[in-house]
């Protein structure tokens, strides 16, 4: 227990992908930073998920291109990080199954095209060329060639490193119980471990956001999103890099798909990512079940059974093990990353659904730039904490 109050010009709470970019970059311009983490650093979400960088899913305009700026930041992280993250920028590519799949993938090259991004369509003989284990009657797909790879968990504890080199505080095990602030004075963190008092207040909690926003009287709409993930052994050179269906991006907005009623309940579609100590993940699922982090192995079943119908050979693959993770699920399905204003000081970074480990970097920089009354990277009217006021549709 902490005897005397410790204070801080910015606590950030969360110990997740997105505290450890603020924290690096904020004391990277000389901000004096804590982070307060109810558990172990890297925990929750951030140890539970894939590991991509991606432009290939986000919707054309401001998220694809806030993707991209976030791309061009693990690029350089790679060289200023001392711990390695497993970084590969091998590019991503969507599949289609039929021809209405392909005309929807034309559009959607063509938009990225427009935007200035590096995508590009693809026959069925590209798909041959990608892996000889695809399956024979796909159609093509779309390809985007900046897309990268990590190891989540080690890019979190890299920035955490770096962040603690920088002079960054960081306390485990330390949970935030109440928040008190009054006008022109500092906020005080009553926490399981003593006080913490701080000038500015980032809440970078992913899904428990809207518990902290409701100490301090605001009401986040964040809702958790739950996806399952299996891992199998590599037994087979399948594949270099990270392939999806087309489907996916129709299951990620909230489309309809032509599939079975099960798997579209369940909002599963192929995800397949080839890690650097040579197994696959492969994905995935969105449901709407609470807080619940249970494997459901019927979800399993349904993975495995799409992964099977675009790798026809994988049924023979050994599965090691499988998990699940909560993504933080907004309305329009873009983060807040966002000053608010009823509660001078205080800021919120999350809400990011399956998108936090591509828009990690950008989200650290820019809560940095806003912190700092900087010009911010990005234009972060989209991203307003305020844009729910009027309507808030609940999952």
């Amino acid at each position: 227990m902490i005897k005397d109050a410790i204070h801080s010009d910015i606590v950030v709470i969360g110990g997740g992908i997105m505290g450890a970019s603020i924290s690096y970059y904020c004391a990277k311009a000389g901000l004096d930073v804590t982070v307060l983490e109810k558990n172990e650093l890297a925990s929750g979400t951030s140890s539970r998920c894939d590991g991509n960088i991606l432009a290939i899913d986000k919707d054309p305009g401001f998220d694809s291109q806030m993707s991209l700026e976030s791309q061009k930041l693990v690029h350089e992280l790679q060289h200023e990080l001392d711990i390695p993250f497993e970084y590969r920028r091998l590019g991503s590519i969507l599949v289609c199954e039929n021809d209405h799949e392909m005309e929807a993938a034309q559009k959607w090259v063509d938009q990225q095209q427009d935007a200035g991004l590096d995508f590009n369509m693809l026959d069925r003989q590209d798909l041959r060329d990608e892996s000889p284990y695809l399956a024979d009657d796909l159609y093509g797909g779309l390809a985007c060639n900046t897309d990268s790879t990590v190891n989540p968990y080690m890019l979190t504890y890299s920035l955490f490193n770096q962040a603690k080199k920088l002079g960054v505080n960081i306390y485990e095990h330390t949970e935030v119980l109440n928040i008190h602030k009054k006008e022109d004075e500092a906020f005080k963190l009553e926490t399981s471990r003593g006080l913490f008092t701080a000038k500015k207040v980032v809440n970078a909690c992913g899904v428990w956001a809207p518990v902290i926003g409701n100490m301090v009287g605001i009401d986040i709409p964040i809702y958790p999103r739950k996806g399952q993930l299996i891992v199998a052994s590599r037994e087979q050179p399948v594949g270099l890099r990270k392939v999806m269906e087309f489907g996916y991006l129709i299951s990620k907005f909230g489309g309809e798909r032509q599939v079975d009623a099960m798997t579209e309940k369940y909002g599963v579609a192929l995800v397949f990512e080839p890690t650097q100590s040579q197994n696959f993940l492969i994905g995935s699922s969105r449901e709407f079940t609470g807080y619940d982090t249970t494997v459901n192995h019927i979800v399993n079943q349904y993975i495995a059974s799409r992964a099977i119908r675009f790798y026809p050979n994988m049924g023979d693959m050994q599965m090691i093990r499988s998990y699940a993770g909560l993504r933080p699920w907004t309305e329009d399905h873009l983060p807040v990353i966002s000053h608010v204003d009823e509660v001078p000081g205080f800021y919120v970074a999350a809400g990011h659904e399956g998108d936090g480990i591509s828009l990690a970097a950008i989200t650290g920089k820019v809560v940095e730039e806003m912190i700092s009354g900087k010009e911010t990277t990005i234009p972060i009217d989209p991203l307003r904490y305020d844009r729910f006021k009027e309507s808030v549709v609940q999952p």
